[in-house]
């Protein structure tokens, strides 16, 4: 029979141990995300696939925040995180440290997310965008490629922390596998 793990069997990491802890190359930047829930989320799924860093860009509410921690859960205080008001300024920050940049966008010639995962370089960043408008047009123009989740129903978009949630499981898998070799 399944039972459900207790916390202390469960044997996660407290926030200085984990600060600590090596982590994945993956950045995830957010570009003008205006819900602070969907902010925390993404936050959360990073402590979960232990990722480097979020970049939080535009009007991206910034920890400590109350709004983003109720989705969180304190993952905003083991995630490094920095901020920067111009999207296009961290994508090349990213980029001179030596990041391939990837927008999540449907767009003209996009690859599929699995395409993407097929031969990932060293070091990824991926940029989310604003939850009408998507990312910049400016900022994709910049970018290495565009990666597309394929989608089969009537929608065209899904919720940004859902794509995040996606998308950071599928390129952390990827570089886990890869580091493992």
């Amino acid at each position: 029979m399944n039972r459900k793990l207790t916390t202390a069997e469960m044997g996660r990491m407290n926030v200085d141990q984990y600060r600590e802890a090596d982590k994945l190359p993956l950045v995830v930047v957010l570009d003008n995300v205006r819900s602070q829930h969907n902010v925390g989320s993404v936050f959360r799924t990073a402590d979960a696939m232990r990722i480097e860093r979020v970049v939080l860009c535009g009007i991206c509410c910034c920890p400590p925040n109350q709004e983003l921690h109720k989705t969180a859960l304190g993952a905003e205080e083991s995630v490094e995180w920095q901020y920067y008001k111009d999207t296009l300024e961290a994508v090349r920050a990213l980029q001179a440290e030596g990041y391939t940049v990837y927008a999540v966008e449907q767009a003209h010639n996009s690859i599929t997310l699995e395409e993407a995962t097929e031969q990932l370089p060293d070091k990824v960043a991926v940029i989310l965008g604003h939850e009408v408008f998507g990312v910049q047009q400016e900022v994709i123009d910049i970018c290495s490629q565009c990666i597309e989740i394929p989608q089969y129903g009537t929608k065209h978009s899904m919720n940004v922390s859902v794509t995040a949630g996606i998308v950071l499981y599928r390129l952390a898998s990827s570089l886990r596998h890869a580091t493992s070799k």
